[in-house]
């Protein structure tokens, strides 16, 4: 099991899929998002990417993801990106 932010008690993955939950079926969110929700309020989320990037290649071999960029589907995880539910 992925281990959670010490500031915040969340996995990376469970970043990504709430806060696609929180969203309309068709948005997308930003990477970085998912690490400002791991970092919290007054974490580095910067210092959080690894862990999301981690998340994001479990979640995307899980197929509980998808990827997008500009409207186009990604295969995997290279260069910019956001992340859709599947």
């Amino acid at each position: 099991m992925p281990a959670a932010a010490p500031q915040t008690g969340v996995t990376g993955e469970e970043a990504v899929l709430v806060l696609l939950a929180e969203r309309a079926e068709c948005a997308t969110i930003c990477p970085s998002e998912a690490a400002r929700r791991l970092a919290g309020p007054e974490g580095d989320w910067r210092a959080e990417m690894d862990a999301v990037h981690t998340a994001v290649d479990a979640l995307l071999e899980k197929g509980a993801i998808a990827l997008t960029w500009k409207g186009e589907q990604k295969q995997k995880r290279r260069g910019p990106y956001r992340i859709a539910r599947r």
